[in-house]
């Protein structure tokens, strides 16, 4: 945690402070303990004579004899009823001035532990933006939802909380110790032997928390991947009338989620008996031994001071406990940090180079040179591709599905990097540019057209800085999107809903062409854009691709083949290597792959 607690110093600095003087505050506000008991029982008969402090008699003698002086003189002035009163109310004073640096102590950590949570979140949210896509196919969007959600809490009410008893306990017990040594050194000796056993017994207790908080926050993981699942999927849950197996499912792993809850929370909720019963079995132990020595004739503390003895040991008893506690809560937000760890330490494969290079546009041609990729060691993907793209040129890549299409255009802006071989633009390797600006070059209009929770211009203006209003309108008019967004009862200020959902197929792939024909990209990507369109919509996002296709560089995935019968060359993928290229005509003459699939779809 040391990274996240670095820029919150001075607030651990002044909890420091304020803890110190809590102790030290307590310890003189129960000291007036000893001459009340005293008065009130008559026992002391002493008279006493103010020593000097620069005498040669100890620390301890000359702030005894000098506390008894000053409060026999007060007795003797104004009567011991009134002298009672005066030390209750130093008492009362004392106490109000602990509470206060203790109130002090708590109120100055609230800042620590909400920004440390906040720097956690924010790290996390920034690590996930920046990683590969290929670390997403291998994790479930719930699991990493619920790190950023349960996890990231848990560290707050773990071991944020604890740092807290961490800072305090150690200063009070220290402090109350060396009260405990300077009262009565042996009865602290006997103390000492009995703490040890007191300690190891709450480890033992302790000892299996971490490993069961991590196995209850991977259910819980698993509960909120179920429940992202539910939503993204609820259509066809309905329409196989499996609500009731989807229940199922849940409740399933609900139930799981409650018994590793369960057995975290009992093993936890022993802290506080636990530690209250050895407590308690101490101050006998303790009253024993006192008792004992008081009763012997060679008494190093009468009954008075082992009173206050008493105080000063059970004030120590709560520290100790609280420190039990954090000794629970520590790896139960251990198990939650090292879950955290595995998305924060995650490797970023796509790294830029130090001296990278700046791309400003494509100004003669993509080439793909002896291409081969797989996501791991198991299966290639793509197989020795070579192709050249010139500037102007609109591409087509057709092949069955999981032929490698998709994985091919993902290469271009470097969202996978190639095993084998290089992609150069222009005749330099894109692994030499900065990844903003070989990505400026580059738009993408994708088969599902993926749309934010937010307005008709900011989803337009996404990733546009500066964009105007007019520039949003400019681009949507273009995208046959203009008429549509203006029916609507706030014009571009609308809000689309979550993921577009309150627009129909058509209009929310119009949106995605007039994101990408405002970001003005000199080259062009289309994975299946009109695939899942009806006839009129595609009719009006073919026109609305055409606007946007005319000056461009486009490589061009299609199912329907109708789409890319014009494109200057088309190259057949199969089983991820290149087995065909050429013109529409010239690969139907061909009669090979392309004039299977271009008679599956009763092309002419």
């Amino acid at each position: 945690m040391k990274e996240y607690l670095a820029p919150y110093k001075k607030y651990l600095v002044w909890a420091v402070i304020f803890n110190l003087l809590s102790a030290v505050l307590n310890i003189f506000s129960f000291a007036s303990l000893i001459p009340m008991l005293r008065m009130l029982f008559n026992i002391d008969s002493t008279s006493y004579q103010f020593m000097e402090w620069d005498s040669d008699h100890s620390i301890k003698d000359l702030c005894i004899n000098n506390f008894y002086y000053y409060t026999s003189t007060l007795i003797n002035t104004y009567g011991a009823s009134l002298t009672l009163l005066f030390l209750g109310l130093f008492l009362a004073f004392a106490t109000l001035l602990k509470t206060g640096a203790y109130f002090g102590s708590a109120a100055i950590m609230i800042p620590l532990r909400t920004g440390v949570v906040r720097d956690i979140r924010v790290k996390v949210y920034k690590k996930v933006v920046n990683l590969p896509l290929a670390f997403f196919s291998e994790e479930k969007k719930g699991d990493i939802i619920a790190r950023m959600s349960g996890d990231v809490t848990e560290i707050e009410t773990s071991i944020t909380s604890s740092i807290e008893m961490l800072i305090k306990n150690p200063i009070l017990i220290i402090i109350y110790f060396a009260t405990l040594v300077f009262i009565s050194w042996q009865l602290t000796l006997f103390t000492i032997t009995v703490l040890p056993l007191m300690g190891w017994l709450m480890g033992a207790i302790g000892k299996k928390l971490k490993q069961q908080s991590l196995t209850a926050q991977n259910k819980w993981s698993e509960t909120m991947t179920q429940m992202e699942e539910t939503l993204g999927g609820l259509r066809i849950i309905k329409a196989f009338i499996a609500e009731r197996k989807m229940i199922n499912r849940f409740e399933q792993c609900s139930n799981e989620f409650r018994d590793a809850s369960n057995l975290v929370a009992i093993r936890q909720s022993s802290a506080h008996p636990v530690s209250e019963f050895l407590g308690t079995c101490l101050i006998v132990l303790v009253l024993w031994f006192g008792g004992t020595l008081i009763f012997s004739n060679h008494s190093s503390i009468d009954a008075p001071t082992f009173i206050f003895y008493i105080v000063i040991l059970y004030s120590i008893i709560n520290p100790l406990k609280d420190l039990s506690k954090a000794s629970y809560n520590i790896p139960k937000g251990l198990a939650s940090m090292e879950r955290i760890n595995k998305i924060l330490n995650a490797e970023n494969s796509i790294r830029e180079k130090k001296d990278a290079i700046e791309f400003k546009d494509l100004k003669d041609s993509i080439e793909l040179k002896n291409v081969s990729f797989s996501y791991n060691s198991e299966r290639t993907i793509l197989k020795d591709i070579n192709l050249t793209i010139k500037k102007g040129q609109t591409i087509a890549l057709v092949g069955q599905s999981g032929s490698g299409k998709s994985t091919l255009v993902d290469l271009i802006p470097r969202y996978h990097d190639t095993n084998i071989g290089e992609i150069l633009i222009d005749g330099v390797n894109i692994k030499d540019a900065t990844l903003h600006s070989l990505r400026s070059l580059i738009g993408n209009v994708n088969q599902e057209a993926i749309l934010f929770n937010a307005s008709f211009f900011d989803n337009i203006a996404f990733g546009v800085d500066n964009a105007t209003l007019d520039d949003v309108i400019a681009a949507a008019k273009i995208a046959n999107a203009h008429d549509f967004i203006m029916e609507s009862e706030n014009g571009y200020d609308t809000n689309v809903g979550d993921r577009g959902c309150r627009l129909s197929g058509g209009q929310r792939q119009r949106i995605s062409i007039a994101r990408a024909i405002l970001k003005n990209p000199p080259i062009l990507i289309l994975d299946e854009a009109t695939s899942a369109l009806d006839t009129e919509s595609e009719r009006l996002v073919q026109d609305a691709l055409e606007h946007l296709m005319k000056t461009r560089t486009t490589i061009a995935i299609a199912h329907r083949l109708s789409t890319i019968r014009n494109a200057n060359e088309i190259f057949v993928l199969h089983e991820g290597k290149i087995v065909e290229r050429g013109t529409h005509e010239s690969l139907i003459a061909l009669g090979g792959y392309y004039k299977k699939l271009n008679d599956m779809q009763n092309l002419g």
